[in-house]
């Protein structure tokens, strides 16, 4: 039996169900029984089923479809991920969009802004794109006016990727069904406005943190997912090579200083400072945070909201957590010279401080210090450490297979790992990665950790030049390098690694 099961799994991956099967069992049906038909033979529905022997779900099928049901086995994760796959609310999505009316002119009239807080068309129209969003495993809509249509975009695995389009005219009800729910001011139409709210989809709670901007064609928004599984992320989830990780959590083990996360916007730094600071004793310290936004919320951490309004700064707000007695100080992020110079004196004054800052590598991150201003002494007694990192897309497991490379891939595979190699695995496309080839990210770092060596030339004012050469004698993995590494064990492939990581180093 279970290798039955593991077959109709692999091939319920490969399977793309019949639309007419499809159009016979409702979405709702299907999620009730764990069950998604496949395919129409005479009177008999093919049905892939969690529990083909489920009489009861088997006479439901049977008796709405008017057919004899012919049951395969296969996983529930596989039935209900295919269920995602296949049932797109599309329809449904215009169905609702077309029932929209609107008044003459541009502004929203009341009965209109009446209707977008109640359960109406637009209501329900922007609560199927975002449980579209969820079933896509996407992070962020983009929903984008242009001349004649609105562009629905979702990132899904760090790539943006067209989905459908709206018609120009539900913008301006959309938007301000975003706005009701975000607590934005819905008349002023020319301002930049950000807030947030939840949503249930899915059966899941979902954060959204929404930006609003006017352009030349109309409002523009992007609401961001947040998946609070990611808050609770372990370090060795993260893509951390063996020997990295060690290194990693032996700077956490460090009582004071400063360890400094880099890398550009989506690169994964928030994700990777929760996981450092989840991953220490929250009983017997004192943990503090300093956010702009607050993302996720954890019960045993004390986090504070950044607020221009009310005066909290990064700068102000680290200055005040320092006289309440913390152990453990997370900055969400060093922007400038004050936050700099009130993070370093904290590291020094028997405080572990975790913050992100803008660099292109991890030896870029002890200059940009120093040009914020520190003194060069003050960073070699501080730092621990740094860790700079990308994100790069995981080869889907469905459909991965052997390629060979191009040449670009295979000279620079030969350079960084010093062995020759022409064939590497790639994806080819399936419905269970939305034909890109790959599903789901992992990280690659590059940590330079402050040995008494480097220290010495920090207080020279050494060069970055020898600042790298001597973190590479000490062992340092550059960003390229770990990524080949992840291309050695058939985690990414070359391409993903040079698109992330090839101006780097």
């Amino acid at each position: 039996m279970a290798k039955s099961v593991e077959e109709a799994k692999n091939s319920l991956r490969k399977k793309t169900p019949e639309p007419e099967a499809l159009q016979l069992i409702p979405e709702a049906m299907a999620r009730k029984y764990t069950a998604i038909p496949l395919a129409i033979d005479g009177n008999v529905l093919h049905v892939a089923m969690a529990n083909p022997s489920d009489i009861f779900g088997l006479e439901a099928l049977a008796s709405w479809s008017q057919m004899r049901i012919e049951p395969e086995a296969a996983t529930q994760e596989e039935v209900l991920e295919a269920i995602d796959f296949n049932y797109k609310a599309y329809d449904e999505i215009e169905k609702q969009i077309s029932s929209i009316s609107l008044s003459d002119g541009d502004k929203v009239d009341t009965r209109l802004i009446i209707d977008t807080a109640t359960d109406a068309p637009v209501a329900q129209a922007l609560r199927l794109i975002i449980d579209e969003a969820v079933k896509a495993r996407a992070s962020d809509v983009h929903l984008q006016p242009g001349e004649d249509k609105i562009r629905v975009r979702f990132r899904i695995d760090g790539t943006l990727h067209n989905m459908f389009s709206l018609p120009l005219k539900t913008l301006t009800p959309i938007i301000s069904r975003i706005k009701i729910l975000a607590n934005m001011n819905i008349a002023d139409h020319h301002r930049p406005q950000d807030g947030q709210f939840s949503i249930k989809a899915k059966g899941r709670l979902i954060d959204i943190r929404v930006g609003i901007i006017s352009t030349v064609c109309g409002e523009m928004a992007v609401l961001r997912l947040l998946d609070k599984s990611l808050a609770t992320m372990a370090l060795s989830d993260l893509g951390f090579l063996p020997k990295s990780l060690e290194k990693y959590e032996d700077m956490l083990k460090v009582p004071y200083g400063i360890i400094l996360v880099s890398g550009p916007t989506g690169a994964g730094k928030t994700t990777t400072l929760y996981a450092s600071v989840n991953s220490l004793d929250q009983t017997e310290r004192n943990i503090l945070t300093v956010e702009d936004p607050v993302e996720y919320r954890f019960s045993n951490i004390n986090q504070i909201q950044v607020n221009p309004r009310a005066g909290i700064t990064f700068a102000s707000g680290l200055r005040s957590m320092l006289r309440l007695d913390p152990d453990v100080i997370l900055i969400g992020e060093i922007r400038d010279a004050e936050t700099a110079n009130i993070a370093i004196q904290s590291a020094l004054t028997g405080h572990l401080v975790l913050s992100s800052i803008h660099a292109n590598d991890a030896v870029g991150v002890v200059l940009r210090l120093i040009d914020l201003g520190v003194e060069p002494f003050l960073v070699s007694s501080a730092l621990i450490g740094v860790i700079a990192q990308r994100m790069v897309r995981r080869i889907c497991p469905i459909c991965a297979r052997p390629v060979e490379g191009s040449p670009e891939e295979q000279i620079v595979y030969s350079q960084e790992m010093g062995e020759e190699r022409n064939e590497f695995i790639q994806g080819a496309g399936c419905k269970s990665c939305a034909n890109s080839g790959y599903r789901g990210r992992a990280g690659i770092f590059e940590i330079f950790c402050t040995s008494d060596e480097i220290k010495t030339l920090l207080v020279k004012g050494a060069t970055a030049n020898e600042l790298r050469t001597q973190a590479l004698k000490e062992g340092m993995l550059t960003l390229i390098q770990d990524g080949m590494f992840k291309v050695k064990e058939n985690i990414t492939t070359p391409a993903e690694v040079l698109r992330n990581a090839y101006s780097v180093g």
